[in-house]
């Protein structure tokens, strides 16, 4: 069975609507053109039947049904009436990435993110918005009508009806299923293996981005059918974007000021990066500014480098942290290092202080060089609260005996994590991957450090506040092996959660071309295409064992510019990036590589 998100294990369990709900819903004698299977099988599908009914009473009753299609260049756009009283769902898919956009709107307007799981959306409305991609194929619009006569008949002739649920349910799963074994009728869906569809923001919303300039079917009620929407400018001048959003008259020292990052000529400034400097500065004349932001996004779409364009937009200095599966509270809130000029102390049963890695990795055993007790259900903060309170002592010592014996202790000093240093100076801090962190119970500890003005307790025992300026951002990879869902109180402490988009070929050409300093640009283009393709090829066969994104492909390009053949420079570059397992790396050879340069 598929792994495909719209099709996984739980989505067979989704109600069948009427009238197909009383029968049996798995057929042995009849099945799509498109199913290859020696046997004949085909299973009614809950999610599909429901999109493609609606759609169906959409064109039967136009007057009365709810709901509304539309497409806007490569786009097709849908708001889709929810099983849930009041409640509708704004779908927008795009043709050539095979991406969705949707969110959840009640009667009130109020908006909420669309998640395609088991306790969440069945993906009914994403069927629904692919409707006209269905129809384009000969036998899905044949059935389809063959089903809608027999809806305007009351359903008549029922077993004539069932044979077309059947089959239409069976198109559409092996299509999308197996695009690439449905010759031209294949279609391309991505994603995200959480389930959490990118949302509309209210930005997007208010300026129309998304506008179907042309209604194939029902009345749009949310999104504006026909409005223009806000010109984006392709490329965004760095000289009308550094320091234009800054929102404090601060003066920085002259080490601060080598903080604030310089944006580089080859950098392309993306809106995301500009919207979060805008919701920044605007509001900071509110009782409650917009401080906190998150950007999502597979590897390579520019996350860092975003995160590094928003300090510069905004003139503040930009420190970073990037977290590990062994990250832990006290690795951001910062480490009591010894003052290697002092003499040893025995600070300890054992003469010797356990380092961070001695708590983290074996807890007991640390803990008796502290206390002289082996306790095997010691806890690594318990551990960690040991060490504090030694080194503490050992202070106080310090402070108490005089100087010649002072001499001959060991010193400890504090030294701030970068995340420290920008909630005490207002820094810009990115947080890196935190989503990676084995313990869940680290993520929860950042909820008191993401509130505004919120007061932090340093392993000295010192308490420092969230200076006003601090912009955090989170920058994180759900896609990634080891990633863990965020933490749903770290992600309603964010103002703003933006979901990056890939970077067209347009763009990645321009980067690439700056960052290596290669003046063919119809080579790079056409690289740039093909690592598309290979991560495209990628998802389609399920290769997970390693990646093809925008740094394989600066690797391949400076490849390149020194033996001068494009297969040859992919070898070791892309080739080796992209999965462990020879016969994978064949496979990409010969579907993606081979054909493009021969």
């Amino acid at each position: 069975m598929s792994t495909n998100k719209l099709f996984e294990r739980w989505t067979w369990s989704y109600p069948i609507p009427k009238p197909f709900d009383d029968i049996e819903t798995v057929r042995t004698d009849i099945k799509s053109c498109h199913n290859t299977s020696r046997t004949a099988k085909s299973t009614l599908h809950g999610a599909t039947l429901s999109g493609i009914l609606a759609y169906m009473e959409l064109e039967a009753d136009p007057s009365t049904a709810k709901g509304a299609v539309g497409a806007q260049n490569d786009m097709v756009i849908a708001e889709y009436p929810s099983h849930r009283p009041g409640e509708t769902h704004t779908v927008v898919f795009n043709r050539k990435s095979g991406k969705f956009i949707a969110s959840s709107f009640d009667g009130s307007g109020n908006m909420s993110n669309y998640t395609l799981t088991e306790n969440g959306n069945s993906g009914a409305a994403m069927f629904f918005a692919l409707m006209p991609l269905f129809l384009e194929d000969g036998e899905f619009s044949e059935n389809y009508t063959t089903l809608l006569e027999c809806r305007k008949d009351n359903y008549s002739d029922m077993q004539k009806a069932e044979d077309a649920a059947f089959v239409l349910c069976d198109n559409v799963y092996r299509r999308i299923a197996h695009p690439s074994a449905s010759d031209n009728s294949g279609i391309k869906l991505t994603i995200p293996n959480t389930g959490n569809v990118q949302p509309f923001t209210k930005l997007n919303l208010d300026s129309n981005v998304y506008s179907p300039t042309s209604v194939l079917m029902g009345s749009f009620e949310i999104l504006k059918a026909g409005a223009a929407p806000a010109p984006v400018s392709a490329y965004i001048n760095k000289e009308d974007f550094a320091g234009k959003y800054g929102f404090s008259e601060r003066k920085f020292t002259s080490a601060e000021a080598g903080l604030i990052p310089n944006i580089p000529d080859w950098y392309v400034i993306p809106q995301e990066v500009v919207t979060i400097c805008q919701h920044a500065k605007v509001t900071s004349v509110s009782h409650q500014p917009m401080r906190n932001f998150m950007m999502r996004g597979p590897a390579g779409t520019g996350k860092t480098e975003g995160a590094k364009a928003i300090a510069a937009g905004l003139g503040l200095p930009y420190v970073h942290i990037t977290c590990s599966a062994n990250t832990e509270i006290f690795d951001l809130l910062g480490q009591m290092l010894p003052d290697m000029e002092e003499a040893p102390v025995q600070n300890s049963v054992s003469g010797e202080l356990p380092t961070f890695d001695d708590i983290r990795f074996d807890p007991p055993t640390a803990y008796e060089k502290l206390c002289g007790v082996y306790d095997e259900e010691i806890t690594e903060d318990a551990v960690y609260e040991k060490l504090v309170e030694v080194i503490a002592q050992n202070t106080r010592k310090e402070q108490t005996e005089n100087a010649p014996e002072k001499e001959s202790h060991q010193r400890f000093r504090y030294v701030d994590t970068p995340f420290v240093q920008a909630m005490r100076h207002g820094y810009v801090v990115e947080l890196q991957e935190p989503s990676i962190i084995a313990n869940p119970g680290v993520l929860v500890g950042l909820n008191s450090l993401l509130d505004r003005c919120a007061a932090i307790t340093l392993p000295t025992g010192e308490e420092i506040t969230r200076h006003p300026d601090t912009v955090v951002v989170v920058t994180t990879n759900n896609d990634y092996a080891g990633c863990k869902a965020m933490n749903q109180s770290v992600i309603s402490r964010m103002n703003l959660v933006i979901d990056m988009e890939e970077p067209s070929v347009d763009v990645l050409t321009k980067r690439v071309s700056g960052i290596t300093g290669c003046t063919d640009m119809n080579v790079i283009r056409k690289m740039a295409e093909t690592v598309k393709n290979i991560a495209e090829r990628c998802r389609e066969t399920m290769i997970t064992d390693g990646c093809c994104g925008v740094r394989e492909l600066i690797s391949w390009v400076q490849s390149y510019m020194i033996c001068k053949n494009e297969l040859e420079a992919a070898q070791y570059t892309v080739l080796a990036s992209v999965s462990s397992d020879p016969e994978n790396r064949a496979d990409i050879l010969e579907s993606c590589l081979r054909p493009q340069f021969n």
